[in-house]
């Protein structure tokens, strides 16, 4: 399967962390949006992605060891209704370039990264995260 690894930290994370938060809103509204700080994944690669019968992306906890599935229903670039985003970065809404609509977060197996090579350079991504400053890779998973 072809999909995205994208970063998170919990710089401004609420005391929770990043995922309660998230999932905290799942459980309320059914689904979530959450937000990619800085250049947004290219149309091109979230078109392919969501043509999946299950998009889900690779979610890496950054200085952590934290793996999470997130399934995904959409991705945009324009800001998406606040009451829908967690309220702890609402404020900074408009500074995201792109936005996935989550359905569904899941804990993913310690070995994951281990199943995951970055497409471009043919390298683990578990070698690949900790040399490289990119804030997304697109892997392909084998289960």
């Amino acid at each position: 399967m072809r999909t995205i690894a994208l970063r998170f930290a919990e710089t401004f994370a609420p005391e929770c962390g990043t995922i309660a938060a998230h999932q905290h809103m799942i459980d309320r509204h059914g689904f979530v949006w959450y937000g990619k700080l800085g250049n947004p994944v290219s149309l091109r690669v979230a078109t392919d992605m969501l043509k999946q019968e299950d998009p889900r992306f690779l979610l890496i906890h950054s200085g952590g060891s934290d793996r999470y599935w997130m399934h995904v229903e959409s991705i945009q670039r324009e800001v998406p209704e606040l009451d829908r985003i967690p309220s702890y970065y609402r404020s900074q809404a408009k500074d995201f370039g792109c936005w996935f609509k989550v359905v569904r977060i899941e804990k993913a197996e310690k070995s994951v990264m281990s199943k995951c090579v970055v497409s471009s350079s043919g390298k683990k991504l578990s070698l690949a995260s900790r040399h490289s400053m990119s804030p997304y890779f697109i892997i392909d998973y084998s289960d």
